[in-house]
């Protein structure tokens, strides 16, 4: 074999092994926390549209009882995970995944009109810091959990959903209890771990000039999406665009 065909056969082994190298780091699992008063299941559109794009994808349903509890029911489904992990959160779900992003599986986060707390926030003081539109928030009869009333459902938090969606949304919310909101973070994972971040322009629960701020002081890389708080829902298509993006470049 002479000097040229060797140098050919050892840049051709080189390029495959790069090629291989590149295709082992992609992201290919897709780790969902919903947000309070909602469960996972309003995430099924755009989990299927991620699915038929070749990601694995699955949605904790976390108790909502405490923060500990939600960050250890996610972590639960993080070690069931072979290979790295985007994690993502809708709303309270920021909050969550802000803890359980440490885990030496999660490669990214992706916060979708969600709460992206730094160090010794709640949940109560990001939202009390930007008030966004009426929730009607209520206790149930014990004082230990937070619901939002199923009247005022749609306008709040799903207003460009059709209306037997919100509806259904409404009636199987998750109650939240009350020490989840209260809970304050630790050092947030996101000062450690690349960030992307969806603004619902449209939303009504959270102030989206809070979305946008936590966003910027995070240094995530920013989307904004015309849509409610539910925009995982109303508009799934360009939520899976962000977080197929987002799954892409933390593989690098």
């Amino acid at each position: 074999m002479n000097k040229h065909l060797i140098f050919m056969a050892s840049l051709a082994f080189a390029t495959a092994g790069i090629a291989f190298a590149a295709e082992a780091a992609a992201v290919k699992n897709i780790v969902i926390v919903h947000g309070a008063l909602a469960d996972g299941s309003g995430w099924r559109k755009a989990t299927e549209i991620l699915e038929k794009r070749g990601f694995n994808v699955t949605v904790v349903q976390e108790p909502l009882t405490s923060l500990d509890d939600d960050v250890a029911a996610t972590k639960r489904v993080l070690e069931l995970q072979t290979g790295p992990v985007l994690l993502v959160g809708h709303s309270y779900g920021g909050m969550v995944i802000t803890e359980a992003g440490h885990d030496p599986h999660v490669a990214g986060l992706v916060y979708v009109a969600a709460f992206q707390p730094d160090k010794g926030e709640s949940l109560l003081s990001l939202a009390s810091s930007r008030p966004a539109g009426s929730m009607d928030i209520k206790e149930t009869n014990d004082g230990k959990y937070l619901y939002l009333d199923p009247g005022a459902f749609a306008a709040a938090f799903a207003a460009d959903l059709p209306k037997a969606e919100a509806d259904f949304l409404a009636r199987s919310q998750v109650f939240a209890a009350k020490q989840a909101f209260s809970a304050k973070v630790g050092s947030p994972a996101w000062r450690t771990k690349p960030s992307w971040s969806v603004v619902a322009t449209e939303d009504r629960s959270i102030n989206p000039e809070l979305e946008r701020d936590m966003a910027k002081r995070a240094g995530s890389d920013m989307t904004e999406i015309k849509g409610s708080h539910a925009v995982f829902a109303s508009q799934p298509e360009k939520v899976a665009d962000v977080i197929e993006n987002a799954a892409t470049k933390a593989g690098r």
